[in-house]
């Protein structure tokens, strides 16, 4: 199965919803295939469905309250985000969930990090610590929104917020495990070819543009 790989690079917050609900809606009509796409943002808050008062104070950065699952949670520079736009023909949603999981447990187990999955708390653990959460969205049976990766990520950012409902000490990067700098993109590349690998989707990079 043939699919795109997009890499956005770094992007402020609200551009790249755009363009995800844009593509989920061009694969729900069948004009593009299943799509990948990876992204580093600017300094933002993201509040899900499940995002409670006492998990969030207003803050000076942006905030967007979206449609995926999950709490609140951060994102910005040195944190990979994946955005997976999946037709899910079983309406598997947990499935897809599990993909993500295992895309990203293999990628940093590249770097000797040994993650894993903790029932009833989606996203990846190390020892646990929170590396990387999870919170999707699904229209008309397309997967959007996706994972966020603590690759070098200032983790003083998350004590803006309760991410995931969690203590901010939760969130753990893998710089922090590895007690030193991860090469960026290096990381973008293992994890595609590993979310290549958990699908058995051959991505192709793909430069696409929002529709005028």
């Amino acid at each position: 199965m043939n699919g795109y790989l997009l890499d956005f690079g770094r992007m402020e917050y609200g551009e790249a919803l755009g363009l995800q609900r844009e593509l989920a809606a061009k694969r729900a009509r069948g004009e593009i295939p299943d799509s990948l796409i990876l992204v580093e943002h600017e300094h933002v808050i993201t509040l899900g469905r499940k995002t409670t008062p006492a998990n969030f104070r207003p803050q000076e950065i942006p905030v967007f309250e979206v449609e995926r699952g999950g709490d609140a949670t951060y994102h910005g520079p040195g944190q990979l985000v994946g955005y997976p736009i999946v037709l899910l023909a079983d309406h598997d949603v947990r499935r897809h969930v599990r993909n993500i999981e295992e895309a990203v447990i293999r990628a940093v187990g590249t770097y000797g990090i040994e993650g894993e999955r903790l029932e009833g708390h989606p996203g990846i653990w190390v020892r646990g610590k929170k590396l990387a959460s999870i919170g999707v969205a699904v229209t008309d049976w397309v997967t959007y929104h996706g994972f966020a990766l603590n690759v070098n990520t200032d983790l003083s950012r998350f004590e803006l917020i309760r991410p995931c409902g969690l203590d901010p000490s939760a969130m753990t990067s893998m710089q922090k495990l590895s007690g030193r700098e991860v090469p960026f993109g290096e990381v973008k590349a293992r994890v595609a070819k590993e979310w290549s690998s958990v699908t058995g989707t051959q991505l192709s990079h793909q430069r696409l543009v929002a529709s005028s």
